[in-house]
Order: C-alpha cells, then sequence, then structure tokens
C-alpha cells in the first residue's frame, strides 16, 4: 500500500551532509518526501517507496542541501553606527568615539528609545535578507537593553519574528554584553554590582518568562571577567538554562575552557584559543562558532586554531554574528565565503558548519541534515556543485526553501 506525503522531490542531487564516504554526503538522482514537517525519505530516487504526495516537484537535477542555520546574531538592535565606521576610517580611535557617546552605548541609548514595534520592523528587514539565503533557523541575542526592561523587550521582538516569518528563532540572553551607562559610577566594582542583578534578578525572571532558550557572556577585557561570568553560568544553570560564551575574541582568558566546564553549547569568536585548550571543547561537546565577519570588519590578524579544531574533531560552525558595531553583515553565504578565504574552511567545512553544526550550536539535534526523521528543512540550488556556495559572492539563492515541512518561498512565484 503507497504511504502518504505531502511532497514527493525527485531527480535531484543531495547534498545530505552525512558521513557516507562521499564529498558533502553527496546522493546523485535522490528523492526526498516530506509529511508532517518531517523528512519521511531521503535516499536515491530508484530505492524510492511508493508514495501518494500532495505535491510533486521535479527538482531538474538541482541540489538539496538542509536549510542554512545562523547560530549567532544579534539582529534586534535600534539605529545604526555607520556613521562611527567612517569616523574609524578617518582616523578616530575606538575611544575616541566612546567618550563622544559612540560605540556600544549609542546602541544601547537607541534600543531603549525603541519601541516593540519599531525594534521589530527594523530587526524584520534584517531577517528577510538572511531568508532569502535559504536561511531557515536564526538565533536572536539580547544584550542592547541591558535592563530587564528593555532586555526583555528585546527577547519578546525576537519570539515574534519567530511567529510571524517562515523561520525556527533560538532566542539567547546576553545580559552580560557590556557595563550600562547608569552604572559606571556604581560603588565598588560596577561591573560585580551589574553581574549582581543580572544573576539574581534578570536571569531568574527571563526563565520565568521563558522567552530565552540559553544565556551568553562577553567573556573579555573590555567585558566581563571569567570569574564573574561563572556566576553568569552558575546562575543560568539554576534556572535551567544551557550556556554560551562570546570568548577569547580579543585575548585568551581561558573563558573557552570555562565554558567547557559548564557544558556550553557553544564557544564563540575563538581567534585567541590557545590550542593546548581545544580538547576541553571536544570533551565538553561544545560547537566552536567561529565568525569571520567580525575578523573582517575589526581588521583581525590573529587566526582561530583552525588546525588543532580540525585535528581534535571539535565540529565548526560559521555564522554571521550580524550587529551594528563589529560585523553589519546578513549573509550568512558571504560568512561562508570568509570562513573559507580568510580561516581556510573548505567549501564542505563551511557549508556543514552553515548547517549540521550550527543547528549543534543552537542545541538542535533534528536540524542540519538531509536523512529520515530531521526537520524539513530545505533549501534547493540550482547551482553545479555544492562548492560554489562558498565560492561566489551574491551570486546565489535558493530556488526554493521548505521550512517545517511548508514551501515558504519559490522562485517562480
Amino acid at each position: 500500500m503507497a504511504q502518504h506525503c505531502d511532497w514527493l522531490l525527485t531527480n535531484t542531487r543531495l547534498a545530505t551532509l552525512l558521513d557516507n564516504g562521499t564529498p558533502y554526503g553527496e546522493i546523485k538522482a535522490g528523492a526526498i518526501a516530506l509529511r508532517d514537517g518531517i523528512i519521511v525519505y531521503a535516499g536515491l530516487e530508484k530505492g524510492l517507496p511508493a508514495y501518494t504526495a500532495e505535491r510533486r516537484l521535479d527538482c531538474g537535477g538541482q541540489w538539496a542541501t538542509p536549510g542554512l542555520v545562523d547560530c549567532h546574531t544579534h539582529l534586534v538592535y535600534g539605529g545604526d553606527r555607520a556613521r562611527e565606521f567612517e569616523m574609524r576610517l578617518q582616523g578616530r580611535s575606538y575611544e575616541e568615539i566612546s567618550r563622544a557617546g559612540g560605540g556600544i552605548a549609542s546602541t544601547v541609548k537607541h534600543t531603549r528609545e525603541a519601541s516593540e514595534a519599531q525594534l521589530f520592523e527594523q530587526a524584520r528587514k534584517r531577517l528577510q535578507c538572511l531568508l532569502a539565503e535559504g536561511v531557515t533557523t536564526v538565533e536572536i541575542k539580547s544584550g542592547y537593553g541591558l535592563t530587564l526592561e528593555h532586555e526583555m523587550k528585546m527577547l519578546r521582538v525576537a519570539r515574534r519574528l519567530g511567529e510571524e516569518l517562515p523561520v525556527t528563532v533560538r532566542t539567547t540572553f546576553l545580559g552580560a554584553h557590556a557595563l550600562p551607562p547608569e552604572f559606571v559610577d556604581a560603588a565598588g566594582d560596577p561591573r560585580d554590582a551589574y553581574i549582581q542583578l543580572v544573576c539574581e534578578q534578570m536571569i531568574p525572571a527571563v526563565a520565568d518568562s521563558g522567552l530565552a532558550d540559553a544565556v551568553d557572556v562577553f567573556c573579555e577585557g573590555i567585558g566581563f571577567s571569567p570569574a564573574q561570568c561563572e556566576k553568569v553560568f552558575r546562575a543560568a544553570h539554576s534556572a535551567g538554562l544551557p550556556v554560551k560564551g562570546h570568548v577569547e575574541q580579543l585575548s585568551d582568558l581561558k573563558g573557552a575552557v570555562l565554558a567547557a566546564r559548564y557544558a556550553a553549547l557553544s564557544v564563540d569568536h575563538l581567534e585567541y584559543l590557545a590550542e593546548s585548550d581545544v580538547p576541553a571543547l571536544k570533551t565538553a561537546g561544545s560547537v566552536a562558532v567561529l565568525l569571520p565577519g567580525a575578523f573582517y570588519f575589526l581588521r583581525e590578524t590573529q587566526l582561530p586554531p583552525i588546525a588543532a579544531l580540525r585535528a581534535q574533531g571539535v565540529p565548526m560552525a560559521v555564522a554571521t554574528d550580524l550587529n551594528p558595531g563589529t560585523s553589519p553583515i546578513a549573509s550568512l553565504l558571504l560568512a561562508m565565503n570568509q570562513a573559507a578565504v580568510l580561516f581556510g574552511l573548505t567549501p564542505e567545512e563551511a557549508l556543514r558548519g552553515a548547517t549540521r553544526n550550527a543547528a549543534l550550536a543552537l542545541g538542535l539535534p533534528d536540524k542540519g541534515l538531509l536523512r529520515e526523521g530531521m526537520d524539513a528543512d530545505i533549501a534547493l540550488w540550482d547551482i553545479n556543485y555544492p562548492a560554489e556556495l562558498s565560492y561566489a559572492v551574491n551570486m546565489n539563492r535558493p530556488s526554493r526553501v521548505w521550512q517545517g515541512g511548508q514551501c515558504v518561498y519559490s522562485s517562480e512565484s
């Protein structure tokens, strides 16, 4: 008796990203069947079971990949910092710009002043740029409110984006992103005072609201110390939330090792990660998230220890780090190209980094592969080979996209 499916895709080449002994996990002359938002078949067309399908599509030999996953963004924020970008190019230092009210303080000011509706409309435009490239899952961090009221506002906007646009949104509370301006003159160590607020009031409230899927920190000299970040990790675990970390971006404070001790989903940036600390990430099962956009924008020269991560088998993800200050980049395909050109990833590693490994960095094991039982997030590409996705800049767009088993984009419509 024939089985039922919602979509049956035939005459396609599959980049399954499974370890089947072929580059990209390729299956030539393949087929995919979708039912109730799940892949129920992905394999050779000649082995396809009998299906009655509501919709059939001859893919004309196009390549199917998992939907892309952008696992590190800050895309909800107010204002922009284009003028600061221009000032830096004219020779003004970051310190000069900050003293003039620029830097993250500027974004915090504009984010606090914006309504939820205004933040939503601004963020929606940025997110649509990602969706146009086949992104079906995105992580969105808070961190530009720095009060409970405004952090919750950002998280509500992020949740609404996932409700109103065809994308899975994972939210991350990043209260420990920077010191709020009102804490600068606090008695004692103002950063300790703010971290106490984050741990004792903000994290419990965010957890009770259900608005956050994880908690992040900025462990850096211009952010927060490892001791302060550990307090945040403890509070997050007490609240039942997994942790992530912005670590080793500008210096080696051993933030990655600290995050690994708390079984972090991911450790992100990693330009100054010591090779000797890589085994700790492998043991913890943490994903190394590479952010070449910030590396490029800041003109960094210190490379992440890619060879050591590769040798230890640490999963490497690739993300945009979309933010107004250090990576105003709303293109995951560009980030894949940067990861290949600047960091030396192979195109296959870059694609895996923007699909399977990125999904693991968000705690989403049912995404990022073309395999029976996985979520039906699929992008169809009119390309000759998957390396084109990392090779060419602004030359590729998917011809169709399925998110949760629904066809949410077609170039023919």
